[in-house]
């Protein structure tokens, strides 16, 4: 579709302050699945978040697909129950039942409108059956999971507030030889061209997204197979890999970006000078340079995983 290839978006630099909140609301991300095991800021749109998660698995879903695999061959067959940590809209938990096709999972969430999505949609595809839900935050422990066989903490652990205290939980609830999958993203996806005043916005809202979080979620980040290792978790496997999507776009990438950036603008509102603020309305006024109309659009991102094991 038609735009302007060279827009007038503010090409000038400052220093902003912060506050909490980001593209995913945590997020992130998350072909993952993104966890939510904490409360997030408000959604400028009250559903946006889960559609973003739901987008974001349903756009990555061959690299989805592709790391679901890869824990699958470190875990080994005998995996018979699944914990999901921070289970939000459950599409890590979805792709994982597909790899372990005789496996139940625990969905844990603190919240409860997640975890009755969670509950709908495991109707809607059949697996009911396979899916319980625990209300609860990680960080409190894990209250009656034991001998999990498999973890998978997907954009939740950078949330909590004591990570050692919670991988200990995470320890506990896996039996012998169980296995931990952790996934985290490197903040907001970016999604315009990263030469030119377009890029330069974006490069301005995640630094004021950035260092924002670094005031509220201080793990984030953070040296997690270190901290794995000191838990009692050592580190089998550990990758970063820039996830990216570029034309012919999947269908809902406009979509995807348009509810990103319609919670970064709610963000940011007060919190940068108005010309920026000005320029991401005009990436969501339904204008030519509206994301969902570009013909420049990307998705890219840096996810990494760690999968570590409790020792047998």
């Amino acid at each position: 579709m038609a735009h302007d290839a060279h827009p007038t978006a503010p090409a000038h630099r400052h220093d902003h302050s912060h506050t909490h909140g980001d593209g995913h609301g945590h997020t992130h991300g998350n072909a993952h699945g993104h966890g939510h095991s904490h409360a997030h800021g408000s959604d400028a749109t009250p559903n946006g978040l889960p559609e973003i998660l739901d987008l974001d698995a349903a756009l990555f879903a061959p690299r989805l697909t592709a790391l679901t695999g890869r824990i699958a061959c470190l875990a080994g067959d005998d995996i018979r129950h699944i914990v999901d940590l921070g289970s939000g809209t459950g599409t890590g938990a979805f792709a994982l039942l597909e790899q372990f096709p005789t496996a139940r999972v625990t969905a844990v969430d603190s919240s409860p409108a997640m975890l009755e999505r969670l509950t709908s949609a495991a109707r809607d595809r059949g697996l009911g059956d396979r899916v319980r839900t625990l209300e609860a935050d990680a960080g409190a422990g894990l209250p009656g999971v034991v001998d999990a066989d498999l973890v998978w903490a997907s954009a939740s652990l950078h949330h909590l507030e004591d990570p050692a205290a919670a991988l200990a939980g995470i320890r506990a609830a896996l039996r012998p030889g169980g296995l931990l999958a952790v996934a985290e993203v490197d903040g907001m996806p970016k999604f315009l061209p990263e030469d030119g005043p377009w890029g330069e916005l974006e490069a301005r809202c995640r630094e004021a997204l950035d260092g924002l979080h670094a005031e509220r979620m201080p793990h984030r980040g953070a040296d997690w197979g270190s901290l794995l290792a000191a838990a009692g978790l050592p580190v089998e496997q550990e990758r970063a890999e820039r996830w990216e999507l570029r034309a012919p776009l999947p269908e809902g990438a406009g979509r995807y970006a348009y509810l990103v950036f319609e919670r970064i603008r709610g963000t940011l509102e007060g919190r940068v000078d108005a010309e920026d603020l000005a320029a991401l309305d005009r990436l969501l006024d339904g204008g030519p340079e509206d994301v969902r109309h570009r013909d420049d659009l990307v998705v890219r991102s840096t996810r990494e995983t760690w999968m570590a094991r409790r020792p047998a």
